[in-house]
C-alpha cells in the first residue's frame, strides 16, 4: 500500500486541537487495512517529521434511528492518534 493511500484525512475537532496543543498529537482517519508501521512510515514520508508513537482506534458502525425506526447506517472508520517527537509539528491550516 502506498503512503498516500494510508492517510485518508486529518480529523479536526476540539478534542484533536487540544491534543495537538497540549501533547503534540495529531489525529488522522486512516485506511481500514493499515497497521501501525504503515501509518508511521506514511506520516514520516509525507510530512517529514519524526513519529514517536501510534495508537489506533476502530470506530464501529452505528445505526441511525429516527422515531424508533432504523433509517440508515453511519459507517465505521479507523482513527490513528500519532504522537510526534519534541520539536516537530504538522500544521493543517497555515496562513488562515
Amino acid at each position: 500500500m502506498h503512503s498516500t493511500q494510508v492517510l485518508i484525512r486529518p480529523i479536526v475537532s476540539e478534542k484533536s486541537n487540544d491534543l495537538k496543543e497540549s501533547q503534540n498529537k495529531v489525529v488522522f482517519a486512516v485506511h481500514p487495512g493499515a497497521n501501525k508501521f504503515q501509518i508511521k512510515g506514511a506520516v514520516e514520508n509525507i510530512f517529514n517529521v519524526k513519529v514517536d508513537k501510534v495508537n489506533i482506534i476502530r470506530r464501529s458502525p452505528l445505526l441511525r434511528k429516527r422515531f424508533g425506526r432504523v433509517s440508515g447506517k453511519i459507517p465505521g472508520y479507523k482513527k490513528a492518534f500519532i504522537t510526534l517527537a519534541a520539536g516537530d509539528r504538522i500544521e493543517f491550516f497555515e496562513g488562515v
